[in-house]
C-alpha cells in the first residue's frame, strides 16, 4: 500500500497530525533485537512520541534501547506476555494525556509509513479503534496464520456480529482513554482478540483499514507465538465471550442501535425486504422461537446465528425472535415450560415454600422443566413458521428475487 509520504517535509507534517491528534505509537518488544532498531528508526520518522515496552528482553534490545533518549521506555522485569506489555503501553499512553496509541510490532512486519492511513480514518471517526487489514496473499504468508485468521474473524463476528477482514493484525490504532473504562484480564497474544471484543461491546466503533506487511522467509522469521499453547487460551477466551455475548452482550448491542431511524431501516431493509421467499423468511422466524426457548440457557442466541448461517436464514430475523428468552420473558416461558413437561408428563409440581426441597424434588422439577421446555420450543417454531408462512401468503407477499426456495 503506498501512501506518497517520502520527503522530509511530508514526514515532518505526519509528525504534526500525531501531536494534533494526540496520538503516540507503542512499540512492545520481547527479544527482536534484530529488528527493533530498524523499527524503532523508521517509526521516528514520522512520529517523536513513541513508547516502547520491553518485555523481559533477554538479548541485546535494552542496549539498543538506551542509544535512543528520546523514547519512553516502559520496563518488565521479566517477560510478561504481549497482551500485558499493551496493557501497560495503553496506561502509560493515557497517564500522558494521549488519546490515541498506534501499535507496530517489533519484529519489521509492518510499514511506519501506514501511520497516515490510521490518523485519515479516526480523524473521519474520531474515538474509533482501528485495525490495519493486512494482505495474506503476499510471499511468505504462513498458511497456518491464514486459517487462523479466518477462524478469528468468525468468532469475532459471533460475539459481536461486526465483519472485519482481519482481526489478528497487531497494527492497530487504540482509543487508549476510552479503554479505560474496559476490563482487561488477559495477559498474552488472546489480548487482542479481548480488547477489540469488549471495545465493540462498549459502543467503540471497530473499523479496518487496509496496510502493507511484510514476511521474512521461514528461516529468519522471529515469533514467539506457542501454536499449542496460544490457541489453547484462545479457545477458552472465545468461548467465554461467546457465552457473555449470547447472554448480555449481544442484546445490549442490538437494543442500543434500535434507534427509531437504525430500527426503520433495519426493519425495511432486514425484515420485510422482498428477496427471501416467504418460506425462508417464515423459517427464520420458527429457527428464532426455538432456539430463543430450547433449555440451553447461555447459547441460545450463539447456536440461533449459526443455524441461520447454516441454514442461509435471515440473521435479522432469526435474532430478533430468539430474543423472545429477553428476561422481562423469561417468568413466562419457565412457567409454560413446566406447564408443558406437568402435561406430558401426567405429573404436577407441588412446591411448599414452608418446607425444603429436598435434591430428590429439585432434580424432578428439573425433568418436568427441561422436558417441557424442549417440547414448547419444538412447538413454538413449528407455530411460528405456519403462522409467518399464513400471513405472508394471506397478504400476498413476493419475493423479488427468489433464493431458490419454493414457497
Amino acid at each position: 500500500m503506498e501512501t506518497g509520504i517520502d520527503t522530509a517535509e511530508e514526514k515532518a507534517l505526519v509528525k504534526q497530525r500525531f501531536k494534533q491528534l494526540k496520538c503516540c505509537v507503542l512499540i512492545p518488544t520481547y527479544n527482536n533485537a534484530r529488528t527493533i532498531e530498524r523499527v524503532i528508526l523508521t517509526t521516528l520518522e514520522y512520529c517523536d512520541e513513541v513508547i516502547v515496552i520491553n518485555d523481559g528482553c533477554t538479548d541485546g534490545t535494552a542496549i539498543i534501547l538506551e542509544k535512543y533518549p528520546q523514547l519512553i521506555v516502559v520496563t518488565h522485569p521479566v517477560n510478561k506476555g504481549k497482551g500485558m506489555g499493551l496493557r501497560n503501553g495503553f496506561k502509560k499512553a493515557a497517564e500522558l494525556g494521549f488519546d490515541y496509541a498506534i501499535s507496530i510490532d517489533s519484529d519489521g512486519q509492518h510499514f511506519p509509513k501506514d501511520f497516515i492511513g490510521f490518523l485519515n480514518k479516526v480523524q473521519e471517526v474520531p474515538g474509533s479503534l482501528i485495525i490495519g487489514a493486512r494482505n495474506m496473499t503476499v510471499e511468505n504468508v504462513p498458511n497456518k496464520s491464514t486459517f487462523g485468521n479466518k477462524f478469528s474473524n468468525f468468532w469475532f463476528w459471533l460475539e459481536t456480529g461486526i465483519s472485519l477482514p482481519d482481526t489478528q493484525s497487531g497494527y492497530r490504532l487504540y482509543p487508549v482513554q476510552r479503554l479505560k473504562k474496559i476490563w482487561l484480564f488477559t495477559t498474552k497474544f488472546e489480548l487482542e482478540i479481548e480488547v477489540i471484543v469488549k471495545a465493540a461491546w462498549r459502543g467503540i466503533p471497530v473499523l479496518s483499514i487496509p496496510v502493507s506487511v511484510y514476511y521474512a522467509p521461514q528461516g529468519e522469521r522471529v515469533s514467539h507465538f506457542k501454536p499449542s499453547v496460544d490457541s489453547t487460551r484462545i479457545s477458552f477466551l472465545n468461548t467465554y465471550l461467546v457465552i457473555l455475548a449470547a447472554l448480555f452482550w449481544r442484546p445490549v448491542m442490538l437494543v442500543r442501535q434500535m434507534t427509531l431511524k437504525n430500527f426503520k431501516k433495519v426493519w425495511k431493509e432486514e425484515v420485510i425486504a422482498a428477496r427471501e421467499s416467504a418460506f425462508s423468511k417464515a423459517a427464520s422466524v420458527g429457527v428464532g422461537l426455538f432456539f430463543g426457548i430450547v433449555p440451553i440457557w447461555g447459547l441460545q442466541f450463539a447456536l440461533a446465528i449459526l443455524a441461520a448461517v447454516y441454514f442461509k436464514l435471515n440473521k435479522v430475523i432469526v435474532g430478533l425472535t430468539a430474543q423472545i428468552s429477553v428476561p422481562p420473558m423469561i417468568p413466562l416461558i419457565v412457567y409454560a415450560s413446566v406447564k408443558t413437561g406437568e402435561y406430558v408428563l401426567g405429573q404436577e409440581v407441588h412446591l411448599s415454600f414452608s418446607k425444603a426441597i429436598n435434591v430428590e424434588t429439585a432434580l424432578n422439577i428439573g425433568k418436568i422443566y427441561f422436558l417441557g421446555a424442549t417440547v414448547l420450543s419444538v412447538v413454538a417454531g413449528v407455530a411460528g413458521f405456519i403462522l409467518t408462512w399464513l400471513l405472508l401468503k394471506l397478504f400476498g407477499y413476493k419475493p423479488t428475487i427468489t433464493n431458490g426456495t419454493e414457497d
